[in-house]
């Protein structure tokens, strides 16, 4: 069924048999936030319309933010915008945006997922857990690698939420960052980048 058919994490949890724990795994990894970008951000928070639909927010806050942070790894992944994931008929839909590996034929080639991010409609972080996991678990078996860490974010633009799956295990991060505190969530979303970097690279030793 459609990923945005599960409506929590413990649905999730209860069809695929994971565990679940809370814990606070991010570790900040600094990364310069260019002026310009700060500077559009902050015009764009104080003069648009930002939160009156969904398209809005990812339009102009969650992919500005995910863009940015790409650039630096640009030469591993390719950031993919609302493109279709399927595993089976009970895992498949559109992600917001996946992190994938950059294949060697190019950019319009699909290759392996190694993180999703998902905007929480109408601020429900509820719901947005449970698509998120379950576009998760589709990616983990698309890859065919359980041992691979596979990394999620749910956001609603102004709070972002993290989480890992690891085989059968899935942590939420505790820590909820904000884009108030804009130099953390940087760091933050660098950290997830840096990790799906080194998780690509053990999977071609």
């Amino acid at each position: 069924m459609p990923f945005d058919s599960y409506q929590n994490i413990g649905t999730v949890l209860t069809e695929f048999q994971i565990t679940a724990t809370e814990d606070n795994f991010i570790r900040e990894t600094e990364i310069a936030i260019a002026d310009y970008f700060r500077a559009d951000l902050e015009f764009s928070l104080r003069e648009l319309v930002v939160d009156n639909s969904e398209a809005a927010i990812c339009e102009n806050i969650i992919y500005p933010i995910l863009k940015e942070i790409y650039k630096s790894y640009k030469e591993d992944f390719v950031l993919w915008s609302h493109q279709l994931l399927s595993y089976n008929e009970n895992l498949l839909g559109i992600p917001d945006y996946i992190l994938a590996k950059r294949n060697t034929l190019g950019k319009f080639v699909f290759d392996k997922p190694y993180l999703v991010a998902v905007e929480a409609k109408k601020d429900n972080f509820t719901g947005g857990w449970g698509q998120c996991l379950a576009e998760m678990v589709a990616m983990q078996k698309i890859n065919q690698e359980p041992e691979r860490t596979i990394f999620g974010i749910v956001s609603n633009g102004k709070y972002w939420e993290f989480g890992q799956l690891r085989q059968d295990f899935f942590t939420k991060n505790i820590t909820i960052y904000t884009v108030a505190q804009l130099t953390s969530l940087f760091a933050a979303i660098n950290y997830l980048f840096a990790q799906c970097k080194l998780e690509r690279n053990r999977a071609e030793a």
